[in-house]
């Protein structure tokens, strides 16, 4: 079986998730050509991305000429196939938040793609996000290429308007895919209930070994890690008016480390300043994924402050990696991590209530942080190996 990935930029520090379930399929047999529209002039830090980056062509790097001249030819010479695919690109446009020569564009990259894939060989086009990927996946199809199928995640089906495009791309895919069960009903809202059966839920996974490294949590001073893009809805300002109630709620001493950068750092510096957190905020910057891993076995707990999510990777790492997790009921996480089980789980945008999470972490003695921590990670294997779900999803692909 030989199938291609499109993603709108590949690889990137927070797709590694995708990075990962290629891999699977390959230990499947399962040949998989990259495809991504952006990316290649990215700074990468992590080995296994720059490597990636070798094994990716890039539609948007031969400039708008290249793509022109392949819409052109694509006219010329298949002028009925193309024309179908022109039509569902207007189709598309109306009542979208992008205007129609967006659209336009989406399908010259479909040209590109649908050359590409017609000297490759590939079967099956797979794309990553419902937006952009997922509408450029569709019109391949539309032009002669061959099925394809989507993965929506969490924000890419809840807070743009690619919903509104949504009963197009399921009912033209040969099936979609949904994260968790929460990202599922959130697709079903958008769609006719005659196509709820091609919407399968395939999870994010983990490679067998991942957090075997990490040592008991120990230290006096507990460590509660944050991993994540420094942005709105990622909630670190939040975490930070909870840290500072925190301290008056526990005697316990305490760390709070933000791993990740991103465009609110500025204001994230400046809230530290004021609630006079400098002793205890580190903010790490960008980091690998060995850093990650190695921030994680060195903490306490996973933090997760979000507004908005799907089902968050790290969650997922930090389970395995023995840590327990304090996160918001929202989406697809209370699928995972289990109050009072697994971690803790507050009402999402609740400052007292994080704040409390986060005094029961510290008032937790490191032996029942230590049984929380097996818990999550005999869940996590439970539902979350790599390996399984993408045996799942190449079923899908070859059915």
């Amino acid at each position: 079986m030989r199938v291609a990935y499109l993603v709108n930029q590949y690889p990137a520090v927070s797709h590694t998730f995708i990075r990962r379930e290629i891999h699977a399929l390959e230990r499947l047999g399962v040949q998989v050509d990259r495809i991504a529209l952006r990316g290649w002039e990215l700074t990468l830090v992590d080995p296994l991305d720059i490597e990636e980056r070798g094994k990716t062509r890039y539609v948007l790097q031969g400039g708008p000429l290249r793509l022109l001249g392949t819409m052109f030819k694509a006219a010329v010479s298949t002028p009925g196939a193309f024309l179908r695919g022109w039509k569902l690109a207007w189709a598309m446009s109306r009542g979208a938040e992008k205007s129609w020569p967006v659209h336009l564009a989406y399908l010259a990259e479909a040209c590109v793609i649908r050359q590409w894939l017609a000297h490759s060989g590939a079967t099956h086009l797979h794309a990553h996000f419902a937006t952009n990927p997922a509408e450029v996946a569709m019109l391949v199809r539309a032009i002669g290429g061959p099925a394809y199928s989507f993965t929506a995640h969490g924000s890419d089906i809840m807070d743009r308007p690619a919903q509104v495009g949504l009963q197009q791309t399921v009912g033209r895919a040969a099936f979609a895919i949904a994260v968790c069960s929460y990202g599922r009903s959130q697709i079903f809202k958008w769609i006719a209930q005659p196509l709820w059966d091609r919407v399968h839920v395939v999870r994010c996974g983990l490679e067998r070994g991942y957090g075997d490294a990490a040592a008991a949590v120990q230290g006096a001073t507990r460590r509660l890690v944050c991993v994540g893009r420094l942005s709105k809805e990622k909630g670190q300002l939040l975490l930070l008016k909870a840290a500072a109630q925190a301290r008056s709620l526990s005697t316990q001493p305490f760390e709070i480390v933000l791993a990740g950068d991103g465009p609110q750092r500025a204001e994230v510096e400046a809230l530290v300043e004021s609630l006079d957190l400098r002793d205890c905020v580190r903010i790490t910057g960008w980091l690998d994924a060995a850093g990650v891993q190695k921030e994680l076995a060195q903490a306490s707990a996973l933090v997760v402050p979000s507004l908005s999510e799907g089902l968050p990777v790290v969650i997922m790492e930090a389970m395995a990696s023995s840590r327990p997790v304090i996160a918001p009921y929202l989406a697809g996480i209370p699928e995972l991590v289990l109050h009072e089980r697994t971690g803790w789980l507050f009402p999402a945008s609740d400052v007292q209530a994080l704040a409390q999470a986060i005094a029961s972490c510290l008032a937790t003695d490191v032996s029942t942080l230590a049984d929380l921590g097996r818990a999550g990670r005999e869940r996590v294997w439970q539902m979350h190996d790599v390996d399984t779900e993408a045996r799942r999803l190449k079923d899908l692909m070859a059915a």
